[in-house]
């Protein structure tokens, strides 16, 4: 028994001509992807079996690569990854035309700017090895255990542990704090993520005006230069705008 055929959707852009783009459609089958038409808004699509896609890093870089190409010539709101149509007039009706107003007033927003993406990392070793250097108060309980039994002094290193626990908590705080305050203000918006394991100090994405990308960059290689050997940074765009647009559909 076949499986039933739909239309899987990438994003959404102001386009009122058709286009089809040369990047191969999610499954990398040869049907090209296309754009579907209310009005001024089209939405980017390609023909694809109506099924749940893994999340694999094949199947969300054919997702990212499509919306690239797109993103090279015009704004665009990206759809969340696997969300699939069931016909062009589901398209066209539930989502071009019942929601029209809102999306052009997110496309109105993205319109000439870009999303980038930062990370910041701790060199774990050297940020404990300043903990202990840059606090008399745990120097002197280190000192203290050296040559005693951990039995005998368990409670002690328990809050030597805390100790230094609260010195990186509050490096971690300031770290960050720098970091944000040399490119929040170069940016229209900026959206903050929890950090991940120990080792991260920001997780970021920031959404700029492209004649302010030069700018950013030249303040991000400032930050690099500041922090080298402490920290390492992550630094990627432009991207779509996943962190800056609510965009979903269930048919």
């Amino acid at each position: 028994m076949s499986t039933a055929e739909g239309l899987y959707l990438y994003g959404i852009i102001r386009c009122a001509e058709t286009r089809s783009f040369a990047t191969p459609g999610i499954g990398g089958r040869g049907d090209g992807v296309f754009t579907l038409h209310h009005g001024e808004l089209a939405a980017v699509v390609s023909q694809s079996p109506i099924v749940e896609y893994d999340g694999n890093r094949r199947n969300m870089m054919a997702h990212t690569r499509v919306l690239e190409e797109v993103m090279a010539e015009r704004s665009v709101l990206p759809m969340r990854f696997g969300i699939i149509a069931p016909d062009s007039a589901t398209i066209t009706e539930q989502l071009l035309a019942r929601h029209g107003a809102d999306l052009q007033r997110q496309l109105s927003e993205l319109e000439g700017r870009v999303e980038l993406g930062l990370k910041a990392f701790w060199d774990e070793q050297r940020m404990m090895r300043e903990a202990v250097e840059h606090s008399s108060a745990i120097r002197e309980l280190r000192d203290r255990l050296q040559g005693r039994s951990a039995a005998e002094t368990h409670f002690e290193r328990i809050r030597l542990g805390e100790m230094i626990e609260s010195v990186l908590h509050r490096r971690r705080d300031e770290d960050a704090t720098i970091i944000l305050n040399a490119l929040q203000p170069l940016a229209y918006r900026s959206h903050i993520s929890p950090t991940i394991g120990e080792r991260m100090v920001v997780n970021a994405a920031f959404l700029l005006d492209r004649t302010r990308e030069t700018a950013f960059d030249a303040a991000v290689n400032a930050l690099d230069e500041r922090f080298a050997g402490r920290l390492s940074f992550k630094y990627v765009g432009p991207l779509p705008a996943y962190n800056f647009v609510t965009l979903t559909m269930t048919w």
